[in-house]
């Protein structure tokens, strides 16, 4: 006999609502082992039903270690911002990050394999569709392990909407415990959450992309009238601009347009007395 208890046991283990557990229970004939594996295989299979259904709502999440030289950020979708605002599934998403965090995962394929419990990340998303019957993914994962000295530093914006990861390098090893150099890195994070650049520099602009530009300015200046001779000057000039909106470096500081962040981190190198360099960044936009 399936007893109230024997329900209730099975619920407190997995999480699965009343009814499934109890149907679970009836399945292996009250076997609470096997109960839990049989509601995990279904898990899986309705979260294979599922898994054409568009998920672009969730959390972005961030964790650093407490030296702050390994950073880590997420991104786990689910189909609806009902279900993304739910504390149970807030929940389920720190656990993924604080799980990912104290793993040596390194892209997002490791990250999946990552074990919580005695199940991967990627079984483990699974059978949350079956208690909340959304269709989720762990989408994006990385990974930044400081490279020399400096800080790794993260930022989440809009409750979960935008995450940034960000390292900064620093020649000397006390730079990253002074308070100016800090306040930097926390204001970059900032920028590039408020600003999305596309690049830190034109070496990480791809020449499709700038080829694409191109061709929409030689369009448009066309359509304008403008002499073929002049169009190439014009479009050398207008790409000029772009680089300047697009790249990291050489996009102008949200809290201060006068200045470039390139610059803003060549006064603030001068001001703790030290080389910084930023050499690296990612930035997350849910759904994006």
């Amino acid at each position: 006999m399936i007893t109230a208890s024997l329900v209730n046991e099975l619920r407190k283990k997995t999480n699965v609502g009343m009814m499934e557990c109890k149907k679970a229970l009836t399945e292996t004939a009250g076997d609470i082992d096997a109960a839990v594996t049989y509601l995990r295989e279904r898990g899986m299979m309705k979260a294979a039903a599922k898994a054409d259904r568009e998920a672009s709502e969730g959390i972005i999440a961030a964790r650093l270690s407490g030296d702050g030289k390994t950073g880590i950020l997420i991104e786990v979708n689910c189909e609806t911002d009902f279900v993304s605002r739910n504390d149970n599934y807030v929940a389920f998403v720190g656990e993924i990050a604080d799980t990912l965090a104290g793993s040596s995962a390194k892209n997002l394929d490791e990250a999946l394999a990552v074990k919580i419990g005695d199940i991967s990340v990627e079984d483990f998303i699974k059978a949350k569709t079956l208690e909340l019957g959304e269709n989720m993914r762990l989408r994006k994962f990385e990974r930044f392990d400081l490279q020399d000295g400096g800080a790794i530093a993260q930022y989440i914006h809009m409750g979960g909407k935008v995450g940034v990861l960000l390292e900064v390098s620093a020649s000397n090893g006390d730079t990253a415990s002074k308070e100016e150099f800090r306040d930097l890195v926390k204001d970059i994070t900032l920028h590039i959450a408020a600003a999305a650049p596309k690049g830190l520099s034109r070496d990480e602009i791809t020449a499709e992309i700038v080829e694409a530009e191109k061709s929409v300015y030689r369009a448009q200046l066309a359509a304008e009238g403008k002499p073929e001779a002049m169009i190439e000057k014009i479009v050398e000039g207008k790409i000029g601009k772009f680089f300047s909106e697009a790249v990291l470096l050489e996009q102008a500081f949200v809290k201060d347009p006068e200045t470039t962040i390139k610059k803003l981190v060549e006064a603030k190198g001068k001001e703790v007395g030290d080389t910084l360099v930023v050499k690296r960044f990612v930035r997350f936009g849910l759904g994006e």
